[in-house]
């Protein structure tokens, strides 16, 4: 452990690994402004105009962090997305850390560092603004502490362990499966004194004085985010069998760093070096079972893959006295990190992408019951939202003034709703209508949608006319979405002017509601 490793200053090791988080931050945030924003980046942004202490989909921490950036710098792609960069560059780093907190030395730094830029699905959360992004910050803050804790026996970090947690689960529930699965790790091993210590407590509550302002939002709300989370994992999210999720984890953490990975959960289950922080293996066991079970989504274990890294290129480093050897496996993970990058990152101009993927044998896979195209989602939903706005904008461009005055627009999602609010301000269109999510809690507004543009649920016609002239006296089509790249169900898209409405939307509302 820490006090096994050689001899020098507290950062000294740290050198490596930091210029290759600054390189990180450089190399992503040079690329921000490709392709367009991101479906729930315009989403967030409307959350940042409605400020409160939850959402439907999340809690608040990552929208009053965009509300801050929007404010101190606007609404670019480079503006909106330099936190979420930042936030990976400091992954790096933590990450290292831990790996000295295990007692590993430059090497092992260093190896840490590069196997975390070379994970795909690490890298391309400072693709654009989530709150996964600070999640894996989150995670990588609590892994360090955690590791210093058992290392060191400073039971007081508790108490930051506990504002790191409280402020994680403020920006993400799934910061509570490590919380679950710390705990349960140190059930099962000799350092369940710690569940005695009063620290530990006084850091447990603290992480529940954080947090509890949102648990009051949710009861006020009639408690959303469990009717949001219920109907994603019944209606929305892809069931993977167990042996399909763990397989995907190596496809989504890259298949150059599935030896050091793996070779960190032999460190901490098997190697003598581990055993005194075998209590972190039995976490990463539980967190695995509770999200193999709860039919989670491939990329929700990545958060714990830093710590796995560090572990295994602990080991490595012990294990292998050879500098060559070193070099080699340091050489193949940064290969892996080139070979990759494109993937997650938009560093290729949109049909050099589709050619590079093409090349190595990989079609996009869906982890929502929606159908892929050429695209994988996570670049698909960067296209066709200035078509969409701009098809309603002429629609509602041709209505007096009068008419512009009392007319609403009504869209099917919150991608699409986001897009409106964004690029709608430029054509002064009113505030989008939308049932889905946070946008059915903002409410139907105060126009009666006697006069309104409409995007059609349906992909036929002929249904769409059936179900709008059941409100309306005139539906008439003004426009389609033609966008090859974006998500197919976004292509195609009917939008309707409809007009003499035969009753308001204020008394549907209540009906409309869509949380998923």
């Amino acid at each position: 452990m820490e006090q096994d490793a050689p001899k020098r200053s507290s950062f000294a090791g740290l050198a490596f690994p930091t210029g290759i988080a600054v390189a990180q931050f450089i190399f992503v945030a040079a690329f921000h402004n490709n392709y367009g924003y991101f479906r729930d980046e315009l989403y967030y942004i409307a959350c940042s105009d409605h400020l409160a202490w939850g959402y439907v989909d999340q809690p608040p921490f990552s929208i009053g962090l965009l509300t801050v950036v929007r404010w101190i710098a606007g609404d670019s792609l480079h503006a909106i997305r330099f936190l979420a960069a930042a936030a990976g560059a400091c992954v790096v780093v933590l990450s290292s850390l831990t790996a000295r907190r295990l007692g590993g030395g430059t090497f092992a730094q260093t190896l840490t560092a590069l196997a975390v830029v070379a994970s795909p699905v690490l890298l391309g959360h400072g693709r654009y603004f989530s709150m996964n992004a600070f999640d894996v910050l989150f995670w990588a803050l609590a892994f360090t502490l955690a590791v210093t804790i058992i290392v060191t026996g400073r039971e007081r970090l508790w108490i930051l362990f506990g504002l790191v947690a409280g402020l994680g689960l403020l920006n993400k529930y799934s910061i509570g499966f490590l919380c679950i699965g710390l705990g349960a790790g140190l059930l099962l091993s000799p350092y369940r004194k710690h569940l005695r210590s009063r620290w530990f407590w006084i850091g447990a509550a603290l992480a529940a004085l954080i947090f509890s302002p949102h648990v009051v939002w949710e009861i006020q709300n009639g408690l959303p985010s469990l009717e949001f989370m219920r109907n994603a994992s019944q209606e929305k999210n892809v069931h993977l069998p167990v042996s399909e999720f763990l397989i995907g984890q190596v496809k989504y953490n890259n298949y150059f760093t599935a030896p050091v990975w793996l070779l960190g959960i032999y460190f901490f289950f098997l190697d003598r070096n581990g055993k005194s922080v075998r209590v972190l293996g039995w976490t990463y066991l539980v967190i695995l079972i509770m999200m193999t079970i709860g039919s989670a989504k491939l990329y929700y274990l990545s958060p714990v893959y830093p710590l796995l890294f560090a572990g295994g290129a602990v080991f490595i480093e012990r294990a292998v006295a050879w500098n060559w050897v070193r070099a080699a496996a340091a050489g193949l993970v940064l290969a892996g990190a080139v070979l990759a990058a494109p993937l997650t990152i938009p560093v290729l101009p949109v049909e050099s992408f589709i050619a590079y993927q093409k090349s190595l044998g990989l079609t996009p896979k869906a982890e929502e019951r929606n159908a892929l195209g050429i695209l994988p989602q996570h670049y698909a939903d960067m296209f066709g939202w200035e078509d969409l706005t701009a098809i309603v904008a002429r629609a509602y461009g041709e209505l007096s003034p009068e008419e512009q005055s009392r007319c609403v627009v009504y869209v099917r999602n919150y991608g699409e709703a986001g897009a409106i609010d964004f690029f709608g301000k430029r054509y002064g269109l009113p505030p989008a209508l939308c049932a889905h999510n946070n946008y059915w809690l903002w409410g139907p507004g105060t126009r009666s949608g006697d006069i309104a543009i409409i995007v059609g649920g349906s992909r036929d016609l002929q249904e769409n006319l059936a179900d709008l002239r059941s409100r309306y006296k005139e539906a008439e089509l003004v426009g389609t979405t033609d966008c090859t790249y974006c998500m197919p169900f976004e292509n195609g898209r009917m939008i309707f002017m409809c007009k003499g409405m035969n009753t308001t939307f204020q008394a549907l509302w209540a009906h409309e509601r869509f949380y998923i």
